[in-house]
């Protein structure tokens, strides 16, 4: 698959506004500045396809990406304590909205988790909610590149001991620095999108 082809098409604040689905659908989730539209920009090779803030809460909306297979749709950021309540809300239902909408075909969550830490309260919940919706879904670790190799590897064996059925989740280290995971992401990808 030709990465670079992907292109930017929509961003949507609600779900009554999301135009339905026209390919199947990799989804991006996480919590604020873990590393979401970075993975974009890395996957596809393109500096400033999804636009990077250093400051968290910044994306509100579901942006669309297009691929010839495929679509990314990247959720708004979650855990973010300074965005107002009815910010919080209106996200809230709009991510709901979103997987509850009839006509998405969601082949694969990509649920990011910042390597460094332990996973949080709302990033623990956003895992249930995959498990209980028996969405297919894989952990990526995003910013590897901020420890050494064999941290990342003590790292990569605490979650699968802070997280519920940890040993049963397929984990990837991945830097949008180094382009560490970036090879291994993209087969998987396209090996969902042909099965």
């Amino acid at each position: 698959m030709d990465w670079s082809q992907a292109k930017y098409t929509a961003s949507f604040g609600t779900s009554a506004q999301i135009a339905p689905a026209d390919r199947p659908e990799i989804v991006l989730s996480g919590r604020s500045n873990v590393g979401k539209s970075s993975l974009i920009n890395k996957l596809c090779g393109r500096k400033n396809l999804a636009r990077t803030s250093a400051s968290p809460g910044k994306t509100g909306t579901i942006n669309f990406y297009h691929l010839p297979k495929l679509c990314l749709a990247d959720l708004p950021g979650y855990g973010y304590a300074k965005v107002p309540f009815a910010e919080k809300r209106r996200w809230a239902e709009l991510m709901e909205g979103y997987f509850n909408l009839p006509d998405r075909d969601i082949v694969l969550v990509l649920q990011l988790l910042d390597i460094r830490h332990s996973p949080s309260q709302d990033d623990l919940g956003m895992i249930d909610f995959l498990i209980d919706r028996e969405l297919p879904f894989l952990l990526v670790l995003t910013k590897a590149d901020k420890l050494s190799p064999a941290k990342v590897k003590e790292r990569m064996e605490a979650f699968r001991q802070e997280i519920s059925c940890g040993d049963d989740i397929y984990m990837l280290a991945f830097s949008s620095e180094t382009g560490q995971g970036r090879d291994e992401l993209r087969s998987i990808l396209e090996q969902v999108i042909e099965d």
